[in-house]
């Protein structure tokens, strides 16, 4: 009897998950790659399970100069334990284009790889602006219908470019990152991200009302860097970009399939120190040792509040103002964080496994903790 009670348990089971496959396929491939290695949702070193691409160096290397006090501060023991407790690999405090403070743990180095997961999103609007400036997208206030007809919904027609980098596209997107059955897990283990998109994604909110934070938004205007310029993402970012500001190495920026598609809201792997380089772009206001990458206007753009109800956001770049400490940052799911300062000349980077939990459109302590702290060693330099 009971061999008979176990046996019906278990083809309930397999009942069970064969519809869950047939209905959700891209499962198969997050078991592989996340939940069977023992995690609930993506990791800083998984980008090797995934397709990529290669966003190419150049043959010049800009090498951060040191601090002529580099590393000889002690770290709190305040911000000691938000390391070990939060898992942090790489903690970096550059005051004035200098590396004042430059930690490594848990067997991470300067050249060590990690998933910027949502910095990336900064890093997609960068090729937006650079798109505009260039001439292959007209203005943010494009209709993206003029890009991506394919789109769809009650209010398609009204949605602008500009309302997508504002995270007020007012798409039916669950940013979820814990629920296997959302889309936002869908778009990670996708082979056909365009086809989800077009299919998936509707357009059923009066766009530019309301923020509210989407990776589709962000997907969505690297599809149309893509139309607009006929050019990859990593090919674009590379030539306009990451050559041109002496990368240290080679990143990698993972797609749906091999050859695919990047994935716009995510994924860009690279180290602290090439990570840090997008802060000194934006502190010097897209000029880059003389050279101007981005237009200074819209680089303004970009950091400024853009809606009344979203204080803390730009155009996909998070803003913070405590009192003396008052800035702009690129923020990731797992605590990744490139934070300037502007009135410091300060920019401050930390990256690791893990960060506490935040409402939407908030901070997690931890990146106070991590900005309190360099902001208090950049104080005790010149």
């Amino acid at each position: 009897m009971v061999l008979k009670i176990i046996a019906g348990i278990i083809l309930v089971l397999l009942f069970v998950l064969t519809i869950i496959v047939i209905r959700y396929p891209y499962l198969i491939d997050g078991f592989k790659s996340i939940y069977l290695k023992g995690h609930t949702t993506s990791y800083i070193a998984d980008y090797k399970n995934y397709p990529y691409v290669k966003i190419e160096n150049g043959d010049r290397i800009w090498e951060w100069p040191l601090h002529k006090d580099y590393n000889r501060f002690s770290l709190s023991k305040k911000i000691n334990r938000f390391h070990k407790i939060y898992g942090t690999v790489a903690y970096l405090v550059i005051k004035n284009d200098r590396i004042l403070v430059e930690r490594y743990y848990d067997g991470y180095h300067r050249d060590s790889l990690s998933n910027s997961f949502s910095m990336a999103k900064s890093i997609t609007m960068s090729l937006v602006a650079k798109a505009v400036e260039e001439g292959y997208i007209g203005s943010l206030d494009d209709p993206v219908k003029k890009y991506l007809p394919e789109i769809k919904g009650a209010y398609a027609d009204s949605v602008t470019i500009r309302h997508l980098a504002q995270m007020s596209g007012g798409t039916d997107w669950d940013e979820n990152y814990y629920s296997p059955f959302s889309i936002t897990a869908e778009s990670y283990f996708s082979d056909d991200l365009d086809k989800l998109m077009f299919d998936k994604v509707d357009f059923v909110k009066k766009p530019g009302q309301n923020w509210f934070y989407a990776s589709g938004d962000t997907q969505f205007l690297g599809m149309i860097v893509r139309r607009a310029t006929g050019k990859s993402l990593a090919e674009y970012l590379s030539e306009k970009f990451w050559k041109p500001m002496g990368m240290r190495r080679e990143a990698y920026w993972n797609t749906d399939r091999e050859n695919g598609t990047e994935k716009a809201f995510c994924c860009i792997n690279s180290n602290a120190r090439d990570f840090a380089k997008w802060g000194r772009l934006f502190l010097h206001e897209g000029n880059w040792n003389g050279r101007q990458l981005l237009d200074s206007v819209m680089v303004r753009e970009i950091t400024s509040r853009q809606l009344s109800d979203a204080p803390f956001y730009g155009l996909q770049w998070w803003l913070f103002d405590w009192g003396d400490i008052k800035g702009f940052a690129m923020r990731g799911h797992l605590g990744q964080y490139v934070a300037v300062v502007p009135s410091e000349n300060l920019i401050m980077v930390r990256l690791g496994e893990r960060k506490p939990y935040s409402k939407p459109g908030t901070f997690a302590e931890d990146f106070r903790v991590y900005l309190q702290e360099a902001v208090k060693l950049a104080h005790k330099v010149q």
